[in-house]
This record gives structure tokens, C-alpha cells and sequence, in this order.
């Protein structure tokens, strides 16, 4: 290659000072009133008008270019310097006087600098071992000197050492450039203290600091992620007469959402918008976590698209902060397409991007993807905090992944995470879903052991557990439990009690009356009159309408749905009746008949089998009804009963509803097309409808 030789000596940093002078930013400091972080308009952002024109470009505002480019102009040299001559030679490479030339070249000098810079770095940090490196230069060191070899250092301690020794040989035309470029390398090194004792030193020398010793301060702070310590000093840049340009107000955006000042953050961002200052992806990953926190997860995807309109690439904390608002959303299908985004982009899935995912298909109960997920954690060796196992295992135990949930709770134990008590819970909640004592019991065995207690959930676990296999004395012993333990049972856990005296046999009805009435008056009253056939339609619609009005929304339906299973079990279908017609009237139940043109049906999903079949008997009285007034029946009705199954068993509505429609002999079958309906046609049914009334007859008669 070819040198260029500067045509005089004090010239051969001309090349340096030209390239410190150059501004690292397009645009200039904004003018703004001193009390600008005072006055700004603190307007409430709309979601849907985030979207804007904006042209910006994707630059960082993490404040990482070299410091060369960094200092802007309010930090360059003296204007002599600059009109230095420029006038060049070149020299041949293969000339016989090309090495000596070669040792006067810039590139020569520079390459010396950036020696000097390497040695302070690896050296022991004291004044000698410093001192001695630098003073090898003589007396033929000069500002730009100091700079390079600053900039080009990664050492915090001897970087102040080399500090003080350039103060003590050189005389400075702008000395807050020397300052800023040390404070640097106490910003790669991530100490704010250090800097903030370097800033009192300057101010006690007399230097005036500038924009760029701000915005180095305020990066720092960011870095070490004391988003209050960038704020503190980016109020006070007024009291030094400093105006903020655009890329300091944008890192701001971060720092006020970070510390929860979201009217300053969104205010801020509407400045952004309008005055077009440059974002990057860090800020925008701040405004969705700001959006996601609020619960505005539609504000979230709104800041993500305006973020891909002004051609700001998305990083992986973008995405993940996106997967974290998804889940908390209940979106998979949203977390599931941002993942994909991911993979396209070509960025690697980190940790935090999986347990986004887990969290996001375990609450929306997505048991594919979640099992998927977690096999992947576990191909690339990534681990898995208590947290996120018992966001799988509660999953499981919903959806009845038996066998997934016993890998994973092994698996759990052999990478040295210790179970906890929402763990176990999980784990005894599905065996007693299954029915499996034993399994139960071991598990709740092994909870103790763990020095855990149960808890109301446990309790619950256990009692539905013996209730389904019909062990009720130790159905009361778990009951009796509780008050040992000191837990108050809940709407939840009496809800569970009455569940299991639909699956116990009448002789034994008894001894859980007693349980209810401890746990529940009211319930317990109500169930004291069913059991006992005791009260008038009257008195027991009313006690039962009490007891609705003071449970839950949430558990109203379980209840009725139970009590009119009670009734049937009693053969108290008079009872069944009353008890669905309150339904109906408190709406806990809602539009189980409708009526078309077309099509009559009887909807009967979400009820259970004993609220279905009162429900087939209220329709068939009211046809028969209809009928008999003379009414035209239309020419198809309908039973849905839907199509799913209980997690634990094969046999849903649909099932045990078909079996009961032959014992009646009714002309319902089961549609083809249309799962879990059954069809008929109006004469098919006005045939049936006038059977029954013959057999009715012949009965009575």
C-alpha cells in the first residue's frame, strides 16, 4: 500500500483532529426552554393512533459508537487546528526510503497510540507502572494523543491514572473531551460512581461540561440499569444551560417507563412522533412493557407495528417483552406467531423467550405447544426455574396429561429443583382426578416429608379423590383436617363436598350432611331438605335462593348443577325442576330453549348429566304442550349437547345422553355433520309426543 505523508509535522494529526471533530449525530441540540422536563404536554396516548408517518432511522441510543465519533461538535477542537494544511505526498511503497518514511506516517503514530492504550490496560493499576508507560512518548504527546489512547482504553483504574498524567504534562484547548472520553471507559466498565466523582472533578477544575458528558452519564446509568440515576441527571442538564438533543429525550423514553412514570415516558413519545427524533429497540421494547403492565395488550401490538413501519428491526428483548404480553393476554395463537418471527429473523431463542412461551401456552392451557416447548428447553439444556415446572404441571392436571405430568415432575426432582407446595398440589389434584388413591396418598406422603402442609387445594384434591371411589369416612377425615390445619373452607372446597354426595351412595348420604352444615349453614340447610324431603316448593325455592345470593358468580352453576344432580339421584325430580326454573330465573343458566323458524333446540352444554336429563324433561312437557295448544312444531329440532369430554373419563354429555334417548325410545339421532347434536323432524316428533300421551293415558287409567 501507499503512505500518505503529512507535508509538515505539526500536521500529522491534522488526519485525528478532523475525525474527532466530526459530529456522531445528523442533527443538532434541540432548542428548548430550561424547564423543558417541567412543560412537557403530558397527553394520554391513544392505542390506535400510534401509528404515524414517522421517518426515522434504527439507531441506538445505548450511546456504543467509539468515543472518535462520538464527540460532537460542541466538543471539537480549536478552529486552528482545523485549517492546518492538508496537502499530502505520495510515496512509493517500493522506494529504498519507503521504511523510514513509513515510521513518520499517521497511521504509523496511531498504531503507536493504540500500543500505548493496550499496555495501560494489561498494567498494574498505580501512578509508576502507568507513568512509566506514557512517559516513553517524551514530551512529543499532545491532546489528540490523550484522546485516542483514552478512547481506545477498556481499564477504569488506569484509565484515571493516565488521566492525571496527561493533566500534568499538557496544556488543553478543550478539556471536557479528555473528560468525556475517560468517562467512557468507566461507562464500559459499568461503574457510575467512579463517573459521578469524575464529574465533581471537573466542575471543581473549572470545566464546563456539554451534551455529550450527559448523555455519556445518562447512558451509564442505563447500562447499570438505575433508570432513577439517568433521570437525576437528565434534570440536570437546565442547571448547566444544556439543552437535550433528541437522542438523550429518546433514551429518556426508556428511562421514565423503567421507573414507572408513565405519563412522562408516553408524553415524551408523542414528541418523539412529531418532532421525528430517532428511536431505537430498546426504547420501544420500554412502551410495550408500559402497554403490558397497564393491561393494554392491543397498545402492545400497535407500538410493535408503528416500530416496524420506521424500519427499527425488532431485537429478541422486543420479542420476548411481546411473548410476556401475549401470555398475560391469554393470545398463544399471538405469542405462537411472534415466535415464528423470531426464528425467521434469524435470532436465537434465549431463555427468557422460552419461559415467555411456557407461561403464555400453559395459562391458555395450550398442552401441545406447552409439552413441545418444554421437550425443546430440555434438547438445548436449558433450565427451568420452580415457576415455570409448576406452570406445566398445573396444565397437566387440567387438561389430564397424566403421563407428561410423572415425566416432568421426575425430571423436575433429578435437576436439583425442589418441589414446592403448588407443585405437589398440581401432582394430587390430577391423581385424585383419576381416581388413584394410592398415588394421591404417596404424593401428599412425600409433601410432607418436604416439611409442606397442605393447603385448601390439597384438601379439595383429596376429598373429590375418596369421593370417587366412594370412600367417605375418609372423605370426613380429610374434612376434619381442616379445622386442625386452621383453614377456613371456600366456596370451592363446599362445592367439592357436595360434588362427591352425588356420587355417594344414599345410606351414607348422612355423614356428609354433618360436613356440609359445618362448612356451609345455608348449603347445608338446603341439602338437609333435599336429603330429608323436608319443606314445601315454596319454602325450598326460597331457602335456595338465599343460598345463591350469597355465593360466588363463579361457583353458582357448579352448585345448581350438583343439587339438581342430588334430586335426581333421590328421584326427586318435582325438586329437579324447581331447582332449574331458579336457575333460569337468577340466570345461572341462560338460553337452554330456543326457537327459529326452522329449528326449536334444546341446548345443554356446561350443564351436568342430572341438570341435562331435568332440562330433556321440561323440553318434552313443554312440545307436548305446545302441541296440544295447537301450536305447529318446526320442521327440525335439535339437542346439542356439544361435543367435548371430561379430561379424566372417555364419556361426555353426548354419550350418557344417547344411551337415555333409547330408554325413552325418542326419535333424536345423533347428526353426522353436526357433532354432538341430535336431529329429528317434526313428524317424527309430533309421532313420538303422541305415543307418550297414549302411554300417559293407559298409565293413569
Amino acid at each position: 500500500m501507499a503512505y500518505n505523508l503529512c507535508s509538515s509535522p505539526s500536521s500529522l494529526y491534522q488526519p485525528l483532529c478532523n475525525t474527532l471533530s466530526s459530529s456522531s449525530r445528523d442533527s443538532k441540540p434541540r432548542t428548548v426552554n430550561n424547564n423543558f422536563y417541567h412543560s412537557l404536554k403530558l397527553n394520554t396516548l391513544s392505542p390506535q393512533s400510534r401509528i404515524t408517518s414517522l421517518q426515522v432511522t434504527n439507531v441506538s441510543l445505548q450511546d456504543q459508537k467509539s468515543p472518535q465519533e462520538e464527540i460532537s461538535k460542541d466538543s471539537n477542537f480549536s478552529e486552528k487546528n482545523e485549517s492546518s494544511s492538508k496537502s499530502h505526498i505520495w510515496v512509493n511503497p517500493k522506494s529504498s526510503k519507503a521504511s523510514i518514511l513509513r515510521k513518520s506516517s499517521y497511521d504509523a503514530r496511531y498504531a503507536s497510540l493504540i500500543k500505548a492504550a493496550n499496555s495501560l490496560d494489561s498494567c498494574s493499576p498505580n501512578k509508576d507502572a502507568v507513568f512509566n508507560i506514557l512517559g516513553e512518548f517524551g514530551n512529543k504527546l499532545f491532546e489528540q494523543d490523550a484522546v485516542v489512547i483514552l478512547n481506545n482504553m477498556s481499564n477504569s483504574d488506569t484509565a484515571l491514572l493516565a488521566l492525571k498524567f496527561f493533566q500534568e504534562r499538557l496544556e488543553f484547548n478543550r478539556e471536557v473531551v479528555v473528560y468525556n472520553v475517560t468517562m467512557k471507559v468507566l461507562r464500559k466498565c459499568r461503574d457510575l460512581d467512579k463517573v459521578e466523582k469524575l464529574f465533581d472533578e471537573m466542575i471543581e477544575r473549572g470545566v464546563k461540561p456539554d451534551n455529550v458528558t450527559f448523555s455519556t452519564i445518562i447512558s451509564c446509568a442505563r447500562f447499570c440499569n438505575l433508570a432513577d440515576k439517568a433521570i437525576e441527571w437528565f434534570e440536570k442538564m437546565p442547571s448547566f444551560g444544556l439543552d437535550p438533543d433528541d437522542v438523550t429525550f429518546s433514551t429518556m423514553i426508556d428511562s421514565y417507563g423503567r421507573v414507572g412514570n408513565v405519563e412522562m415516558a408516553l408524553s415524551l413519545y408523542d414528541r418523539a412522533r412529531t418532532e421525528k427524533w430517532r428511536l431505537d429497540a430498546t426504547t420501544f421494547s420500554t412502551l410495550i412493557r408500559i402497554y403490558k403492565v397497564s393491561g393494554n395488550f392491543d397498545g402492545c401490538l400497535n407500538v410493535y407495528e408503528e416500530m416496524k413501519a420506521l424500519g427499527v428491526k425488532p431485537n429478541l428483548v422486543v420479542y420476548n417483552t411481546l411473548l410476556d404480553a401475549m401470555g398475560r393476554a391469554r393470545r398463544p395463537w399471538q405469542a405462537k406467531k411472534f415466535y415464528q418471527d423470531i426464528i425467521d429473523s434469524g435470532l436465537s431463542p434465549s431463555q427468557a423467550t422460552y419461559a415467555a412461551l411456557l407461561r403464555a401456552y400453559g395459562r391458555a392451557r395450550y398442552g401441545e405447544d406447552t409439552i413441545k416447548t418444554y421437550r425443546e428447553m430440555k434438547e438445548k439444556g436449558l433450565s427451568l426455574n420452580v415457576l415455570l415446572y409448576n406452570t406445566i404441571l398445573a396444565m397437566c392436571a387440567d387438561l389430564g396429561f397424566v403421563d407428561e405430568a410423572i415425566e416432568i415432575f421426575e425430571d423436575m426432582k433429578s435437576s436439583g429443583i425442589c418441589p414446592d407446595s403448588w407443585t405437589f398440589s398440581s401432582m394430587i389434584t390430577m391423581s385424585s382426578c383419576c381416581g388413584k388413591v394410592s398415588e394421591a396418598e404417596n404424593m401428599l406422603n412425600e409433601m410432607f416429608e418436604a416439611g409442606f402442609q397442605p393447603n385448601i387445594f390439597v384438601l379439595t384434591s383429596l376429598i373429590q379423590c375418596y369421593g370417587k371411589t366412594q370412600r367417605i369416612d375418609d372423605v370426613v377425615k380429610t374434612f376434619n383436617r381442616l379445622s386442625e390445619l386452621l383453614i377456613t373452607p371456600d366456596d370451592r372446597f363446599c362445592g367439592c363436598l357436595l360434588n362427591v354426595m352425588t356420587q355417594t351412595p344414599n345410606e351414607e348420604l348422612g355423614k356428609l350432611v354433618e360436613c356440609v352444615e359445618r362448612a356451609n349453614p345455608k348449603l347445608g340447610h338446603v341439602v338437609k331438605l333435599l336429603v330429608e324431603e323436608q319443606g314445601n316448593e315454596g319454602s325450598f325455592k326460597k331457602e335456595a335462593a338465599d343460598l345463591f345470593d350469597s355465593i360466588s358468580t363463579e361457583v353458582k352453576k357448579a352448585y345448581c348443577n350438583c343439587l339438581i344432580d342430588l334430586c335426581v339421584n333421590l328421584n326427586m325430580l318435582e325438586r329437579a325442576c324447581e331447582l332449574l326454573d331458579l336457575g333460569l330465573t337468577l340466570e345461572i343458566y341462560t338460553v337452554i330453549q330456543s326457537k327459529t323458524s326452522t329449528q326449536w333446540s334444546l341446548n345443554l352444554k356446561s350443564l351436568s348429566s342430572g341438570a341435562a336429563l331435568t332440562a330433556l324433561h321440561v323440553w318434552v312437557n313443554d312440545l307436548s304442550k305446545a302441541l296440544e295448544a295447537g301450536e305447529q312444531l318446526p320442521p327440525l329440532l335439535g339437542i346439542n349437547t356439544g361435543h367435548g369430554k371430561h379430561k379424566y373419563s372417555e364419556k361426555g354429555l353426548a354419550n350418557v345422553f344417547e344411551s337415555h334417548l333409547k330408554e325413552l325410545n325418542a326419535p333424536f339421532h345423533e347428526a353426522p355433520d353436526k357433532v354432538g347434536w341430535f336431529l329429528t323432524t317434526k313428524v317424527a316428533a309430533e309421532s313420538w309426543l303422541e305415543s307418550r300421551k297414549l302411554a300417559d293415558a293407559t298409565v293413569a287409567a
